[in-house]
């Protein structure tokens, strides 16, 4: 009964980690007019972020093997809380960068913090549902900051969302015992010898393990920052059809992450991955024809479904791979590569596609999908316990 109970609380806990993403990218045009900013301004706050998290995300698995999984969480979301009230606050754009560390450092930790405890003692189908928790979160965050936005301003949607974040820190804080009586306030997993950095780096395909996330990554984010530019640019759809097919596509990694919940009592993890790649060329080939916009939304909903099945079962293929005892620290690796992935890949198709032409978009999901698949073909023939196809 305590480890169901404890289930529903880790997926709220997954639904306060996806309320922020996003909120910033929809209130931004209000905020930047409010505080007299440049456009791309945006981007300083998003690098203060992005570094905080991938920080957080590298130190995650010492700071959880001194206060344990539970205690970490409650934690994160009071950082995260405390800075979207500090947003809502702010007197000036300083302020927000300030407040902009502790929403991403909050961030990484509770990121690797649950996903590393799932993949311990959960079966892959509650690490899929997992994930689908952080779908919805990332859905009604934006939501939320729309409604504010039309009705009462941005200080109020961040203020709103940081109330919720608190109401979520007080279910998490009464929880509390229900954690210890797990055993996981401090989690009770052999420690490996050295967790050097250099040391846990050089354990066969954990190199690898990482580069997934970095790609994978750079795949999703991509496809949701330019996606949308792309039909309208090269597909000439209209803009307000084009938004649709993008919320589609999220919606695809959404629910795709549910179904294929359900499908790993038929498939293993490495099986779901080599699925989802295939699933997500099927899509990637599908968006460069010249198809109509019901046919162009359901090859973006292929490319999500694709995608859906892919970081889930990565991360609980983790502690198989390296061992239980390097899991905590290795995930926190993962998480930072995929923050950098995200972060950097997008920008950098955005440069060259400024020079060249958006048109080039599916043949560079392409290949960022050829290359996702060299990688996870490595990784699979370096790591020691590996269940073959």
């Amino acid at each position: 009964m305590i480890t169901i109970v404890l289930l529903v609380i880790i997926y709220i806990a997954f639904i306060s980690l996806g309320l922020p993403d996003g909120i910033m990218g929809v209130s931004w045009p209000a905020m930047r007019i409010d505080f007299d900013l440049p456009l791309d301004q945006i981007g300083i706050i998003s690098l203060v972020v992005t570094v905080s998290t991938v920080l957080s995300s590298i130190l995650s698995g010492y700071i959880i093997n001194k206060i344990g999984t539970g205690l970490v969480t409650i934690i994160s979301v009071f950082f995260t809380a405390a800075a979207l009230l500090g947003i809502s606050l702010m007197p000036s754009f300083w302020w927000l960068l300030l407040f902009a560390f502790p929403l991403g450092f909050g961030a990484g930790s509770i990121d690797t913090a649950l996903n590393n405890y799932v993949a311990l003692h959960y079966k892959a189908i509650h690490m899929n549902w997992l994930h689908s928790f952080w779908g919805v979160g990332a859905t009604l965050g934006p939501i939320i900051m729309s409604f504010t936005l039309l009705n009462s301003g941005w200080r109020n949607g961040f203020k709103t969302i940081a109330i919720i974040q608190f109401v979520f820190f007080g279910i998490l804080l009464i929880s509390l015992p229900l954690w210890k009586k797990a055993g996981i306030a401090k989690d009770e997993i052999e420690e490996p010898q050295n967790t050097k950095p250099s040391k846990l780096l050089r354990i066969k395909g954990v190199p690898f393990a990482i580069s997934v996330f970095i790609v994978y990554c750079a795949i999703e984010f991509s496809v949701g920052i330019w996606g949308s530019s792309y039909l309208v640019g090269a597909k000439d759809m209209r803009v307000v059809s084009a938004a649709k097919v993008i919320a589609f596509y999220y919606g695809g990694i959404t629910i795709g992450r549910f179904i294929s919940g359900l499908l790993t009592f038929k498939f293993n993890n490495r099986q779901m991955i080599y699925i989802g790649i295939f699933v997500v060329f099927i899509g990637a080939l599908l968006i460069n024809f010249k198809l109509s916009e019901t046919l162009q939304l359901i090859s973006f909903g292929i490319i999500g479904l694709g995608l859906s099945p892919i970081f889930p079962a990565m991360i609980h293929e983790t502690p198989t791979s390296f061992g239980k005892q390097n899991s905590q620290y290795i995930i926190g690796y993962q998480m930072a590569g995929a923050y950098i992935g995200s972060s950097i890949f997008p920008p950098l198709f955005g440069l060259v596609a400024g020079r060249t032409t958006i048109a080039i978009f599916p043949y560079y999901i392409l290949g960022l999908g050829i290359l996702l698949l060299i990688i996870v073909n490595a990784l699979f023939l370096r790591i020691k316990n590996k269940d073959l196809l």
